[in-house]
C-alpha cells in the first residue's frame, strides 16, 4: 500500500504542498512562542494571553463569513481569490507586527499594546479562515496529497518552536533577590526569575514569519499554475461512486466489495492511480466524524494548550519547553505514519480517539493538582508530562489527517465542513477552558523559581 501511494504521487508536489500548508498556522503559533518576550515588555503582562485568546475567537467572524457567502452563492467560486488576499494580508500583517508590536495607547485610561493586538486580529483572522479555504482546495488534488498538507499545516507549529527554541525565549535564571518588609521594616530574601536575553531579537522572529507567509504565497501561485501541480489535479472526468458507512465496519483504503451507489453488484476492482474513487457517506457516518473532528480540536487547540502550563511547570521549565516542542513535531510524524499505514476504519478511529482522550483527561488531573501534581520531584513525573503531550497530539493528529482523507473521497463540501467544525471545536474548546481558568480559577500556576 505504501509503494503504490508513493508511485502515485510527486515528490516535488508534496514539497510544494508542505510549503502552502506551513502558511495556514504559522503566524498565531508565531506570537505564542514568543510570548515569554513579549509579556516581559507589554503593559498586560501576563494578562495578555487572555487578551490574544479574545482577539483570536473574534476573528472567526472570517471562516463564518466564507462559509456563510459559499453556501448562499455556490455558484461563485471565490476560493482562489480569498487565498490570494489571504496571503497579501498575513504577510503585509506579519511584517509591520516586527516594527510595531511594542507600539501601546492608553484606552479607557489604561494603556494596553494596540499594535500587536489589531495586527493580531489580522492574522487571526487569515489563520482561522485557513481552515475553511486552505483544507478545501485540496479537493483539487489527487486524495494522497492531503497528508502532504497536515505536514506543512504540522509545521506552522513546529518550525516557529524550533526558531524559538534557538533564540532561547523562556530561559530563565533563578536569582537571589532581596527586598524591604514595610511592615516590619526587615531586609528579606527570594528567589525569582530573571528572563535571560534572547539570542536574537523578536523584530527578527516576525520577519521570519513574515518570509514564510510569503513562501506560502509562491507554493500556491506554483500549485495554481506550474505544468506539474496541474499533472496531479484529480481526474473529474472517471469517477467511481461507492456508498460508505462508518456504522458498519469499513476501511476506505482496501476498498473491498464495497456495494455500488446505484446498483446492488460488486463494482470491479479499480486502480486507485487512475481514478477518483468518490465515497458516499451515511448521515450517520458523516455525523461522526464530524464529532470526532470537532471533539479533538476543542482538545488540540483550546482545551490542552490553555493548561500546558499548568500541568508542565511544576515539573520543570525543561520540562514545559520539552512538552511544547515535542508536541509540535509529533504532528507531521502523525501525518507520515498516516501516509505509510492509513487507519481510516471506524474500529481504528474509535479506538485511537478514545486512547486520546483518556491520555487528555491525565492531563487534566496533572493540572488540576498544581502546582503539587502526582510524581512532583521524582524523575518519572516530568517524563510521563512531557511524554503524554507527546502521545495526545500525534494521536489526534493520526485521527484528524485519515478523517480528512475520508471526507476527501466523499467529495462535495466535505472538506469546507471539516474545516468549518474544525473552527467551531476549537472556539468551543478555547470558550470552555476560559470559563474554568478564569472565572472558576480551577488552577493554581506554579511559577519559575518558586
Amino acid at each position: 500500500m505504501a509503494s503504490k501511494c508513493c508511485e502515485n504521487v510527486s515528490l516535488l508536489v508534496c514539497l510544494i504542498i508542505i510549503m502552502f500548508g506551513m502558511g495556514s498556522w504559522i503566524a498565531i503559533n508565531g506570537i505564542w512562542v514568543e510570548l515569554p518576550l513579549l509579556v516581559d515588555q507589554l503593559p498586560e503582562g501576563w494578562n495578555l494571553p487572555s487578551y490574544m485568546a479574545v482577539v483570536t475567537q473574534i476573528a472567526n467572524i472570517g471562516p463564518l463569513t466564507y462559509i456563510l457567502t459559499n453556501v448562499s452563492c455556490p455558484s461563485r467560486n471565490l476560493q482562489r481569490p480569498v487565498v490570494y488576499a489571504m496571503v497579501i494580508i498575513g504577510s503585509a500583517a506579519s511584517f509591520l507586527l516586527a516594527f510595531y508590536w511594542t507600539r501601546t495607547s492608553v484606552v479607557g485610561g489604561v494603556e494596553h499594546s494596540t499594535a500587536l493586538l489589531v495586527l493580531m486580529f489580522f492574522l487571526s483572522f487569515v489563520d482561522c479562515t485557513s481552515s475553511v479555504v486552505f483544507l478545501p482546495f485540496m479537493n483539487v488534488f489527487k486524495p494522497e496529497y492531503m497528508t502532504s498538507y497536515y505536514v506543512g499545516e504540522g509545521f506552522s507549529g513546529l518550525i516557529p518552536s524550533l526558531v524559538a527554541l534557538g533564540q532561547g525565549v523562556g530561559a530563565v535564571e533563578c536569582v537571589n533577590q532581596s527586598f524591604t518588609n514595610t511592615t516590619t521594616n526587615v531586609t528579606e530574601f527570594s528567589t525569582g526569575a530573571v528572563y535571560l536575553e534572547p539570542h536574537f531579537p523578536v523584530k527578527y522572529f516576525f520577519l521570519f514569519v513574515f518570509s514564510m507567509m510569503v513562501t506560502c504565497g509562491i507554493a500556491f501561485v506554483l500549485l495554481n499554475n506550474l505544468p506539474l501541480c496541474k499533472r496531479e489535479y484529480a481526474d473529474r472526468e472517471s469517477k467511481i461512486t461507492h456508498s460508505y458507512d462508518l456504522c458498519e465496519e469499513i476501511n476506505m483504503v482496501r476498498t473491498q466489495k464495497i456495494v455500488s451507489e446505484t446498483h446492488g453488484d460488486e463494482e470491479p476492482e479499480q486502480s486507485v492511480e487512475h481514478h477518483a474513487t468518490v465515497i458516499k457517506l451515511s448521515k450517520c457516518s458523516y455525523l461522526y466524524l464530524l464529532i470526532v473532528i470537532a471533539w479533538t480540536n476543542a482538545l488540540t487547540n483550546g482545551v490542552l494548550p490553555s493548561i500546558q502550563t499548568y500541568a508542565c511547570l511544576p515539573y520543570g521549565s525543561e520540562s514545559y519547553h520539552l512538552a511544547v516542542t515535542l508536541s509540535q513535531i509529533a504532528n507531521p510524524g502523525a501525518c507520515f505514519l498516516a501516509f505509510f499505514i492509513p487507519g481510516t476504519s471506524g474500529t481504528v478511529l474509535g479506538a485511537v480517539t478514545l486512547t486520546g482522550s483518556a491520555v487528555s483527561a491525565y492531563i487534566l488531573a496533572l493540572a488540576v493538582y498544581s502546582p503539587t501534581p502526582p510524581l512532583v520531584g521524582s524523575a518519572t513525573g516530568p517524563v510521563l508530562a512531557v511524554a503524554s503531550f507527546v502521545l495526545v497530539f500525534f494521536l489526534f493528529t493520526f485521527a484528524k489527517v485519515n478523517i480528512a482523507t475520508v471526507l476527501r473521497h466523499a467529495g462535495g463540501r466535505g472538506l469546507l465542513w471539516c474545516g468549518a467544525v474544525t473552527q467551531l471545536g476549537s472556539a468551543l474548546g478555547v470558550a470552555a477552558i476560559f470559563v474554568v481558568v478564569n472565572v472558576y480559577q480551577a488552577f493554581v500556576q506554579k511559577y519559575p523559581c518558586t
